[in-house]
């Protein structure tokens, strides 16, 4: 009896990695194993980096925020400080766009707590 292979299988594996490889450069995008390399490490960097993205956006909010602070003679640190003392739940994020989009609640609030 012959020997049986998948070849259906097999290939459609492979068509969905170079799929996924669409847009690559050179052989990344047309060798199979090259293309596998590529996207096994693509999916690598995009789990890592949805974890690094809210790091990076705090510490963007925290910027802003500290900066708005300094315009009203206070440091970051004061300020969340004041801001737990005085049991004001507000999160940074929320804070941040205040600071950027609404300085003048951003000072209401700063009033408050002084």
């Amino acid at each position: 009896m012959p020997r049986s292979v998948n070849s259906v299988a097999k290939r459609a594996r492979r068509k969905k990695i170079l799929k996924q490889a669409k847009g690559y450069f050179g052989r990344r995008k047309n060798v199979w194993t090259v293309a596998k390399n590529a996207v096994e490490k693509g999916l690598q960097y995009a789990y890592r980096d949805r974890r690094v993205k809210k790091r990076s956006f705090r510490s963007l909010w925290i910027i802003r925020i500290n900066a708005a602070c300094r315009i009203h003679d206070m440091n970051y640190s004061e300020f969340i400080n004041k801001l737990k003392s005085n049991n004001i739940n507000i999160n940074r994020k929320v804070l941040a766009d205040l600071a950027v989009n609404h300085p003048d609640e951003f000072k209401k609030i700063i009033e408050k707590i002084k």
